[in-house]
């Protein structure tokens, strides 16, 4: 009920293609944040590390989008969109080839000397039939896409998501129980393979502000492994603003042994939409903004990074007038950068 928006099929595709691109041809990408006044028209850099580590993605849609705006002579819709592509975002790594895609990401990442922020997202019975339905066919499958994704890291930098709405899924009633048992062990599983890697960080998603039962997620997350995780995760693909996400994680990390989370930033600048259809106010919502900037500077010991998880621009699924779940979505990435005017 909160992510449904990495539509699968092209956007996987896209996915795999770039991350061979990647992983054959190099990264096109600076690594060392030098002045972008000095850039070619159409290039991406990547941020200061020391503020903000994550790997910028040279190929993402956002960066394509800027150099067909350049390449029309559309010089404002190119500057305002660049903001969206100088961020690092989240690459959500498909079903097909995920050792190939986290290979691909995390080796120009570490070109670049960045990490790669990767979102894993796979879960047999996703998303409850809604439109990001689907995952992996069975336990075994899942298992198995997992060591993949394992294989693809390796020994290089990654942050990894995992598994937006999976436990919360379940605390709300909307994944049937008879899959709860499975579902528990196969996300203590994938913690237990990502944290063997040497340097793969992993985030369980816990839900968002939203949700305001803490007390009723807390159990679940254990039981999933999150003890067993560098932290959890907050408000991914969703709008709830970071104050509020700030106090719903620090709720969950006093129930928790202090864990600390990440807040996914990337379209709550204007906080969550109130307006039209209660069920479908996630989905696409108009007049909403980009949020902070992803960095690990938050001045909150709790808080280890601001992430854009979800990546701005892409659309939730086919409402509102917006194109199939993560979809490339020009004229909704120009309202984020207008702050939603």
């Amino acid at each position: 009920m909160d992510v449904r928006d990495e539509g699968w099929g092209p956007r996987a595709a896209a996915a795999a293609a770039v991350g061979a691109a990647l992983l054959l041809a190099g990264c096109s990408s600076a690594g060392n944040g030098e002045d972008r006044k000095e850039r070619p028209s159409g290039t991406v850099t990547q941020q200061p590390k020391a503020s903000d580590p994550f790997w910028v993605n040279p190929e993402g849609n956002a960066a394509r989008q800027v150099a067909a705006y350049e390449k029309a002579g559309r010089a404002a819709e190119a500057d305002r969109i660049r903001r969206i592509a100088e961020q690092p975002t989240g690459e959500w790594i498909g079903p097909e080839n995920p050792a190939q895609e986290a290979r691909g990401f995390t080796e120009a990442a570490a070109r670049a000397d960045r990490t790669a922020l990767l979102v894993l997202y796979n879960i047999p019975h996703r998303d409850c039939g809604q439109f990001s339905q689907g995952g992996a066919a069975d336990g075994g499958a899942y298992r198995a896409w997992i060591d993949g994704v394992a294989r693809g890291i390796g020994d290089r930098r990654a942050m990894v998501v995992l598994e937006p709405d999976a436990v919360l899924h379940m605390v709300d009633g909307c994944t049937p129980a008879e899959f709860h048992e499975e579902r528990y062990d196969l996300l203590k599983g994938a913690i237990t393979t990502l944290k063997a890697l040497k340097n793969a960080k992993v985030y369980l998603d816990a839900g968002n502000a939203g949700w305001q039962h803490a007390d009723r997620i807390f159990e679940p997350l254990q039981r999933a492994g999150v003890e067993q995780a560098d932290g959890f995760a907050v408000n991914v693909s969703n709008f709830y603003s970071t104050q509020d996400s700030t106090g719903y994680g620090k709720q969950l990390s006093a129930r928790i042994g202090g864990k600390p989370f990440v807040i996914d930033t990337s379209r709550n600048g204007n906080g969550p939409y109130t307006g039209g259809d209660p069920q479908e106010r996630w989905c696409n919502p108009p007049g909403r903004a980009l949020g902070e900037a992803p960095t690990t500077d938050t001045a909150d010991p709790l808080v280890d990074a601001y992430l854009w998880v979800k990546r701005p621009g892409e659309s939730d699924g086919t409402c509102k007038g917006g194109p199939k779940a993560g979809q490339w979505w020009p004229s909704y990435a120009l309202d984020l950068t207008d702050g939603g005017s």
